[in-house]
């Protein structure tokens, strides 16, 4: 007899075991997914973000887990789209397996204490123990999107080249080491200019 078990209690994965061992059956106990955020997560998440909710995600991090609500319009503008990505890539992730089922959003609204029945966000927060991990999520992306241009390949650029993540457009508001691009993508530098980078 061989018996699978997926996502089982400690409790009841060592019931399992004394069940099986008295019987003689062969048991495979995988234990349950931890919901919460670790950096691959993390990175496949920041990949699968439009460019607005990245940029966002990305102004969120860069301001220590807490950015306002001015702050945030100041670099992403309105503020609707990127939290209606954010929500709709959370569920995707969980439907496609990415990340199991009760992994928090990384980033939640916070909402003015004093008149909490306005339910207007004041700002956005990235919990403590989220940040580091985010952090080093984007390290990873901004190393592969800069490998990928000392290669020459370019979103929409040469041979319309396509990458995994979003275009340049959402490095280019306030963060060092960026190439502007145009609204499609491509790069607004002239050959020259990219050549100079290298």
């Amino acid at each position: 007899m061989r018996i699978i078990i997926e996502g089982a209690t400690e409790e009841f994965a060592e019931k399992a075991i004394a069940l099986a061992a008295r019987h003689g059956a062969e048991l495979t106990i995988t234990p349950p997914v931890q919901p919460g955020w670790t950096v691959d997560r993390a990175e496949r998440f920041l990949r699968s973000l439009p460019g607005s909710a990245l940029l966002f995600t990305r102004a969120v991090t860069a301001e220590d887990g807490y950015a306002t609500v001015e702050t945030l319009r100041e670099r992403v503008g309105k503020l609707n789209g990127p939290t209606v990505a954010l929500a709709f890539a959370l569920t995707r992730g969980i439907r496609k397996g990415w990340w199991p089922e009760g992994t928090p959003s990384p980033v939640e609204k916070v909402t003015d204490t004093e008149h909490p029945a306005s339910k207007r966000p004041t700002g956005y927060l990235m919990a403590g123990e989220d940040l580091p991990v985010f952090r080093e999520a984007f390290a990873r992306v901004d190393t592969a999107r800069r490998a990928s241009r000392a290669a020459g390949l370019y979103p929409g650029g040469a041979g319309k080249t396509t990458m995994s993540w979003a275009s340049d457009s959402v490095f280019e508001a306030g963060y060092p080491d960026v190439n502007p691009v145009d609204l499609d993508g491509g790069s607004r530098l002239s050959a020259d200019e990219k050549e100079g980078q290298s």
